[in-house]
């Protein structure tokens, strides 16, 4: 499953001619081993399973919409407060020890709340807070696959030729969004199934299982070992950035913009959900949402082929353009048909804007902080989503539906505020790792 060439350059050959746009995809297991695609998909499957999960079964078991809740946004707050401190330990300590143990501890936070859930027979205050506690606890410790497999292609391509770097790590970026859009459509699909043909536990029983197992493998692959962890000698022509602080100022763009983004998939997902209930198939809001995360897996998948003349700051700005106009759409559907097609137009620009905004961090981000920052933009998507999710439900429940599009049409409006000024931040940015 895994290579044993060396991780930094498995399989590619510096003297080799730089790879053509079709052949980018086919390098990537050349250059981390055959096993680490699928393992890094599979392994971000509990992640995307636990929100719907812990919700579903906490409401079936307490027979509460707003217990079911709360410990859905405990979920929601303890990933966006724990990322970055993961993220900030593996950087100090390397990604496999800290791995290992979040994998260890957040299959136990899981089952523990399967076991309280499933064993409480009155939800009292006292069986509430306990819930609440698991919940929270599952969401701090989440492992961050995603965005630790970013870091780790980043440093896989530091030592390519200048020519193949740009394009190749723009193509592990571009399939590190599309992974993480099909998994978080999966994930949600694959709870409603086994809750609803099999059992309310089973979801949240099986995402702890994919947790300690598929994790611990990720945590364990040579490619952890292409990571440069704090305090290591730098490699080449990195010496002068020796002891280089993080300074927030340079990562606080692509990290507003995370919020930002984060924002507009909260409140899109609520407002779906107000307006499929004005039909009387609120049912049919998680469908249609997977609709958007499918087209922006496509767009995501894209961005491998756009040519390299057109920079990061530039896409920010023209998707995000593109995202404001197509958002408008949202306030003419009167009809589920007209919604699912407004959505699959309004996904396209969504991926790869996630995909600029990824790469735009980890070109302001020095190399020994890359683990905390990205893990930070990870957490900018949760605490976003938790903001629009409460923003368009109070504004859908006062107002109806029509006003509470406003709130993602608005947050791609912050969005490319924020894009307009990422050129700037890029040009500014020392030693870019990218390759850009």
């Amino acid at each position: 499953m895994t290579s044993s060439l060396p991780p930094t350059t498995a399989g590619i050959d510096p003297s080799t001619p730089a790879a053509s746009p079709r052949g980018r995809y086919a390098q990537l297991p050349r250059l981390s081993g055959a096993g680490f695609l699928p393992l890094g998909f599979f392994a971000r499957l509990p992640l995307a399973m636990l929100t719907v999960g812990v919700l579903t079964l906490v409401t079936a078991a307490s027979g509460s919409y707003a217990i079911g809740g709360f410990a859905a946004g405990a979920v929601g707050i303890g990933s966006a407060l724990g990322a970055p401190l993961l993220g900030f330990v593996a950087d100090r300590r390397g990604q496999r020890p800290i791995l290992l143990w979040a994998a260890a501890i957040n299959a136990l936070a899981v089952a523990a709340v399967v076991v309280i859930s499933s064993s409480v027979t009155g939800f009292d205050a006292a069986a509430v807070a306990l819930v609440l506690s698991a919940a929270f606890l599952t969401g701090a410790t989440s492992p961050q696959v995603g965005p630790l497999a970013r870091v780790r292609w980043i440093f896989l391509t530091r030592k390519l030729p200048e020519r193949e770097r740009t394009g190749t790590l723009e193509t592990a970026l571009s399939y590190e969004g599309t992974a993480d859009e099909l998994t978080f459509v999966l994930g949600p699909a694959l709870v409603g199934i086994l809750a609803s043909l099999i059992a309310p536990w089973l979801p949240l029983a099986l995402a702890a299982v994919l947790t300690a197992v598929l994790v611990s493998l990720f945590a364990v692959h040579p490619t952890e070992r292409a990571v440069q962890r704090h305090g290591q000698t730098p490699g080449e022509g990195q010496a002068s950035r020796r002891g280089e602080p993080l300074h927030w100022r340079r990562v606080v763009v692509p990290v507003l913009g995370m919020v930002c983004m984060g924002t507009f998939f909260g409140s899109t997902q609520t407002t779906l959900s107000a307006f499929t209930g004005s039909f009387g198939s609120s049912e049919l809001a998680g469908l249609l949402y997977a609709v958007m995360g499918l087209s922006s897996a496509a767009g995501a998948l894209s961005v491998a082929f756009w040519p390299a003349r057109f920079p990061h700051a530039l896409r920010w700005v023209m998707m995000a353009a593109l995202m404001v106009g197509l958002a408008c759409l949202l306030l003419v559907p009167n009809s589920v048909p007209e919604m699912v097609l407004v959505l699959l137009l309004l996904g396209f620009p969504v991926g790869p804007v996630m995909v600029t905004v990824f790469s735009i961090g980890g070109i302001v981000a020095p190399r020994r902080w890359l683990g905390t920052v990205m893990t930070a933009l990870a957490s900018g998507i949760v605490a976003g989503t938790a903001l629009g999710s409460s923003v368009a439900g109070s504004i859908a429940q006062n107002g109806g539906y029509s006003a509470a599009w406003l709130v993602p049409i608005g947050a791609a409006v912050a969005l490319l505020v924020l894009g307009l000024g990422a050129g700037l931040l890029v040009r500014r940015a020392p030693g870019a790792v990218t390759g850009s």
